[in-house]
């Protein structure tokens, strides 16, 4: 259960603080261009006329009100960013059965369902009023609050958004898998493992895709194949090295790979040695 804490918390996690990543930076080349043809054009047709100034003077009302309009978007993505930040905030409050602490400010819900239905309603308003790709996240969101409390009408919106590409849709046939596996549909929850795996740039790590893969086989009693993507796993990240040429430490997806080996096969997990890592003392085999 802690494995799967974890793995919910970094493969879920959005970043909702806008000031984490760049912002687009929206440059008006339309207006640069119109100014500068409408200066080159000046100098051609000067004193010819009123009309024409007339003219030109409306090009450059047209250009501004452009510049307007790209910096209202802007202006829009972050006002959709915060209200998405909010509702994700929401959807991870604290769930007590207890009294909020003297001096919390923040939000606390008495059950996972109550949490799961507020937060539903934020993520709906926040679908209601922004367009992609903002729309689409707190589709996801809602999908996934929703398995908490109305499985049979979460599952049809992630196959839906599954669908869809870039990171909603990764995220939602991540999600869909789980949802199969826990179901007992082993071999549904392994067809989506396999097409997520077979991403050219997935947003998900594949070591974490051949370990939920490697489990379900395990309930299969495929212990043979788990066992081989376990060690696949294990093997690769121990002989792992960063840019310096030194080994790096395993990931944790890696060392508990090991770990269902050791139990699957001792003999295979030996091949397996975990790299040193620099210490204050020296260096030291990890776990020392």
């Amino acid at each position: 259960m802690a494995r799967k804490k974890r793995q919910i918390s970094e493969q879920f996690q959005t970043p909702v603080n806008t000031a984490d990543k760049p912002k687009t930076v929206y440059q008006d080349e339309l207006q640069t261009g119109v100014n500068r043809r409408v200066e080159d054009f000046g100098k051609r047709i000067e004193g010819k006329g009123r009309n024409i100034l007339y003219g030109l003077a409306a090009l450059a009302v047209l250009a501004v009100l452009i510049g307007i309009f790209f910096a209202w978007n802007r202006r829009s993505d972050a006002a959709a960013q915060t209200a998405l930040g909010k509702a994700i905030e929401t959807s991870q409050a604290q769930v007590s059965a207890s009294p909020a602490p003297a001096g919390f400010t923040g939000k606390m819900f008495k059950t996972e369902r109550e949490r799961a239905e507020a937060s539903i309603a934020e993520f709906q308003a926040v679908a209601d009023k922004f367009g992609n790709p903002i729309k689409d996240k707190a589709r996801y969101f809602i999908a996934v609050n929703r398995l908490k409390i109305d499985r049979a009408a979460a599952l049809p919106e992630l196959e839906e958004l599954s669908k869809t590409s870039g990171e909603v849709g990764t995220l939602s046939k991540f999600a869909l898998a789980q949802a199969k596996d826990a179901d007992g549909k082993f071999d549904e929850a392994v067809a989506l493992y396999d097409e997520l795996i077979a991403l050219s740039n997935p947003i998900l790590s594949k070591d974490t895709l051949n370990f939920e893969k490697a489990q379900i086989y395990q309930k299969q009693g495929k212990n043979t194949e788990a066992a081989d993507l376990y060690y696949n796993i294990a093997k690769t990240a121990s002989e792992a090295k960063g840019s310096d040429g030194k080994p790096v430490p395993m990931p944790q997806t890696a060392r508990e790979a090991k770990e269902k080996l050791e139990q699957l096969n001792p003999e295979k997990a030996k091949e397996i040695v975990e790299p040193p890592v620099e210490s204050p003392f020296g260096t030291a085999p990890i776990g020392m």
